[in-house]
């Protein structure tokens, strides 16, 4: 472990206490699932009373976190939206977090507002519901009446929750670093997952950006009559208050409701995915998390959208690979599919392309038999991300946003049609993009852009080769090379060498009587006590080295052609 994570570990002690004490529970519960008697199973209960030790370890997992607070909470809300880091599985358990955050009390609401606004609340408000009518893992909700008598909502960020946050990334950085060194975490890649939460909590923690992704999104579909976005209001917003219309309507997600209402379901699912996918495609700006509980049926079967906090950007290279890898997919060319997967990912060292070529060539074919109105694009998603998170692969975090996106919209949309098709939807969307991707506009746009690079590469490179050429003739030009894998060689050497070392000792302490004496039984002779012990820790060490090189691969094992 290094030195610069031990701060991470030994601040905030009591907070660490409870995190390792839930940890250690659910960690109890794994063992007592695996190996205890069945009437063992029943004694440690989640927060629900739910029995830990029959819960599949996804479950428990999830629990944990629900029990650990908001900000973990959160994390597990982030990860449902990276299966290629943490699996299909996990991420559709995230998917249940829940936040059942208390509310803060009325007088710290009305406190922070006012602090905030820099306005008592009356005369900010003709009308201000003091109960929170939801209340989450970063905020809560209040229903209120501007003096205008536009209905609204106000959130507001729960108090001191920045403090909070501040001190649960700072023990996720420390557990993150004792995480990577464990093997059956390291796949999982503790450390990049909490510098992505780091970046998206700072977000989170912003409405400011919030209200800007709303305003943008506003402007995106200023046109569009089948869609509502909330109006913001940024005289009564900051960056710890947000205050918004409020949209009377039915979530998705109440289906019950929507059959009562008489809502044409289907039309609908068109008109949300219509939406979504217009966000992606053409506007190159879209809602990141659109679970039924985000979208919203307004009157004359409008979609309305919520909670803006998580969005998504594509700019023109990240459409340009889109179209190549509908290039690749309507073509079944599994070396380019394989290709586009190795160019957009991080790949391991170890990486066996051949059998990562081998896989997606049986995906693409699995895939491609299947007719349009049955085609589960969601299940082939999660079976391409589930693949690459076996080989390894890490994904940029927008391209892994975007197709959990797509995996969640279709999931949404079936919730109400269980006829509804994305793919049938996306292919206009497919042959825009592969005309975009060979467009004479987009071909002198790269042709500038390259020509752009080579000027400053022409520009650069006199000085560049100027600067080598002196420090060669002055002697200061160095080479710094990075010797991967050596530490344990290195460690090896030392301790046969402190092996070695020893036993000569020993052996010269033994034969010499070196005192004090370990007196034998009569007819034995005397042993020198230091040369014993010398000798005795050299054998412990030199099986000890034995072991770690048989263990890694013996000496004379010939490498394999």
């Amino acid at each position: 472990m290094k030195i610069s994570s031990i701060p991470q570990i030994y601040r905030h002690l009591g907070r660490w206490y409870e995190i390792l004490a839930v940890l250690s529970k659910y960690e109890l519960a794994t063992w007592i699932g695996r190996l205890g008697p069945d009437f063992a199973k029943d004694i440690l209960k989640a927060r629900g009373g739910a029995a830990i030790a029959r819960e599949p370890w996804e479950t428990r997992l999830r629990m944990a976190l629900a029990e650990l607070g908001p900000t973990f909470i959160k994390l597990g809300q982030i990860l449902s939206t990276r299966p290629d880091l943490v699996g299909v599985r996990l991420a559709e358990e995230f998917q249940q977090l829940q936040a059942n955050v208390p509310s803060d009390p009325p007088k710290v609401i009305r406190k922070l507002i006012e602090s905030e606004l820099g306005k008592p609340v009356e005369q900010l408000f003709a009308s201000f519901e003091p109960e929170a009518m939801a209340s989450a893992s970063i905020g809560q909700v209040h229903r209120a009446q501007l003096h205008s008598g536009e209905a609204v909502v106000v959130k507001v960020l729960h108090a001191e929750i920045e403090k909070k946050v501040a001190v649960d990334m700072d023990i996720l950085a420390g557990l993150a670093v004792m995480a990577e060194m464990m093997p059956e975490f390291r796949n999982y890649r503790p450390q990049a997952i909490v510098a992505e939460f780091q970046r998206s909590m700072r977000r989170e923690l912003d409405f400011g950006r919030e209200q800007r992704n709303i305003q943008q999104f506003a402007h995106d579909f200023r046109h569009d009559s089948t869609v509502h976005i909330p109006l913001t209001y940024p005289e009564f917003s900051s960056r710890r208050v947000l205050t918004m219309e409020l949209l009377e309507g039915i979530k998705l997600s109440e289906r019950k409701r929507l059959v009562e209402a008489n809502v044409d379901t289907d039309q609908l699912a068109r008109r949300g995915a219509a939406i979504c996918l217009k966000m992606i495609f053409e506007n190159g700006f879209y809602h990141a998390d659109p679970h039924p509980g985000n979208l919203m049926a307004l009157d004359g079967c409008r979609v309305g959208l919520l909670d803006f906090g998580m969005v998504g950007r594509i700019d023109q290279r990240l459409h340009e690979d889109v179209a190549e890898m509908l290039v690749a997919l309507s073509n079944l060319d599994a070396e380019h599919m394989t290709s586009m997967i190795l160019r957009l990912g991080k790949t391991p060292a170890d990486l066996d392309r051949s059998a990562l070529a081998l896989d997606v060539a049986d995906f693409l074919s699995y895939y491609a038999g299947q007719s349009l109105d049955k085609f589960d694009l969601g299940g082939a998603l999660n079976e391409m991300m589930e693949q690459i998170r076996r080989y390894r692969i890490m994904l940029p975090a927008r391209i892994a946003m975007l197709l959990k996106a797509l995996v969640t919209l279709e999931g949404t949309a079936r919730l109400i049609s269980p006829k509804f098709s994305l793919v049938e939807m996306i292919r206009p969307y497919r042959r825009t993009l592969l005309l975009r991707r060979f467009s004479p506009r987009r071909r002198l746009r790269k042709l500038h852009r390259l020509y752009s690079e080579l000027e400053h590469l022409l520009d650069i490179l006199p000085q560049g080769i100027a600067d080598v050429l002196e420090q060669m003739q002055t002697g200061r030009f160095d080479i710094h090379l990075d010797h991967r894998g050596l530490e344990p060689s290195v460690n090896r050497l030392v301790l046969g060498m402190l092996a070695s070392a020893l036993f000569v000792g020993a052996s010269l302490m033994l034969s010499r009587n070196v005192p004090p004496l370990i007196h034998l039984p009569p007819l034995l002779p005397s042993i020198s006590t230091p040369g014993a012990a010398a000798a005795a820790v050299s054998i412990a060490l030199g099986l000890r080295l034995w072991r770690a090189i048989n263990k890694s691969g013996r000496l004379d094992r010939k490498k394999k052609e």
